[in-house]
């Protein structure tokens, strides 16, 4: 059986025109997806849920790395991915702002809705904070925190999980200013029709700033380190990343048996950058990609027309 990156060329991400691309469907959830095209096949989905990740980056012996963690269960987002969750209502709380205003994030992100804008930069910033311990934020538009290590940060990162606090009053509490402008605009994605928990997630780019040291929830977090981007495609048919994670659910498996679409070829993209800083400053259309589920050689497969 081919595997996704077979399907994958690297054209479609330097390339001007539009590209048919095909991904496997997770063991966990080709039985969905066989239901799915048996009984569901033009009915209208579940409402996705709006979500947010970060793609940290950084320069590595051997080309760019990036932050990946693990989360175990069903997500249709995958159990490899990167730093990022849904969009919580205390999101919209107001709070002190420093960079781009949600006007022009509603701009830079191709949506209409300011609102909405706004809480995906806001809860990105959170899960960054809340799942790996890096704060963008500082007492002024121009600094940020130097380290966020010890056991009041920690409690701060649990009450967030718990929904006990809100980005907000962490920030207040401590007289610090949201730096937006550390984040990058990066993709679109939404989860395929089939699967029943979908999400509507905007990923985002930043570096961890200068002092801070990454660090897991204690409650939640169970594997995180930075990863060589190039290293983590290099064999489609490999399981050099599930085995690294370690876990019962990752060991002897393929990348696109561990992660989303989204998460492939954000990989990819990072991976064909010679630096962090050249990641950073490439400028890219945030365009929605929203793979199709089909049938391709007797089994089903995601479908994405790539432009």
């Amino acid at each position: 059986m081919q595997s996704s990156a077979e399907h994958h060329s690297r054209a479609p991400l330097t390339g001007r025109l539009p590209v048919v691309r095909w991904f496997d469907i997770p063991e966990r959830h080709r039985e969905a997806a066989r239901t799915w095209l048996e009984r569901g096949a033009g009915m209208p989905g579940s409402t996705p849920t709006p979500a947010s990740a970060v793609v940290f980056v950084r320069d590595g012996e051997r080309g760019v790395e990036t932050f990946l963690t693990y989360r175990p269960g069903n997500s249709p987002l995958g159990v490899v991915g990167f730093p990022g969750g849904p969009v919580e209502a205390h999101d919209d709380e107001p709070m002190d702002w420093a960079g781009p205003a949600p006007a022009e994030w509603a701009r830079r992100l191709g949506t209409d809705d300011v609102g909405r804008a706004r809480r995906a930069v806001v809860a990105a910033a959170r899960q960054a904070f809340e799942e790996v311990g890096v704060l963008l934020a500082g007492v002024d538009p121009m600094s940020t925190v130097e380290s966020v290590e010890g056991a009041e940060w920690m409690r701060s990162r649990e009450a967030l999980a718990l929904g006990d606090v809100s980005l907000a009053e962490v920030l207040r509490r401590r007289r610090l200013v949201l730096r937006s402008d550390l984040l990058r605009p990066l993709a679109h994605w939404v989860t395929s029709d089939f699967v029943h928990r979908r999400f509507d997630i905007h990923y985002f780019t930043a570096v961890v700033p200068d002092g801070q040291v990454e660090s897991l929830l204690e409650s939640k977090g169970v594997w995180g380190r930075w990863v060589d981007a190039s290293q983590a495609i290099a064999d489609p048919e490999g399981t050099w990343l599930g085995d690294l994670v370690g876990q019962e659910d990752t060991v002897g498996r393929t990348l696109a048996d561990l992660s989303s679409p989204g998460v492939q070829c954000v990989l990819e993209s990072v991976a064909e950058c010679s630096s962090a800083i050249a990641f950073l400053a490439r400028k890219r259309s945030v365009v929605t990609r929203n793979p199709v589920l089909e049938v391709r050689d007797g089994r089903p497969v995601l479908r994405l027309d790539w432009t």
